[in-house]
């Protein structure tokens, strides 16, 4: 994966990682050990499962908007090439630079 140049984003990256690591272990936790049926600790992991899951679709959003924004577009035909929005894309974190 290529490093990223807008910190934010790589925070981001990295946090759906961290969050994505934590659910599976609560996951394969509940298949390994069970649970034990009206236990405290069901409602607590449905609770932090409904948790993690929000926070990673939040940051998968934040980051589909910003490559969206700031992508070319991957293929090189003209029809594609001369449908690109490339008055919106600049390149850089940076106002437009004229």
């Amino acid at each position: 994966m290529v490093a990223d140049s807008n910190s934010q984003i790589a925070w981001h990256r990295a946090q759906i990682r961290k969050h994505r690591a934590a659910l599976k272990q609560i996951e394969t936790g509940r298949h390994n050990f069970g649970e034990i049926a009206g236990s405290k600790t069901i409602a607590q992991s449905h609770k932090t499962v409904t948790e993690l899951k929000r926070k990673i679709r939040d940051s998968e959003r934040i980051i589909a908007a910003y490559e969206k924004q700031t992508r070319r577009p991957l293929t090189t035909d003209f029809q594609t090439l001369a449908n690109a929005p490339w008055s919106k894309w600049n390149g850089s974190d940076s106002p437009d630079r004229r």
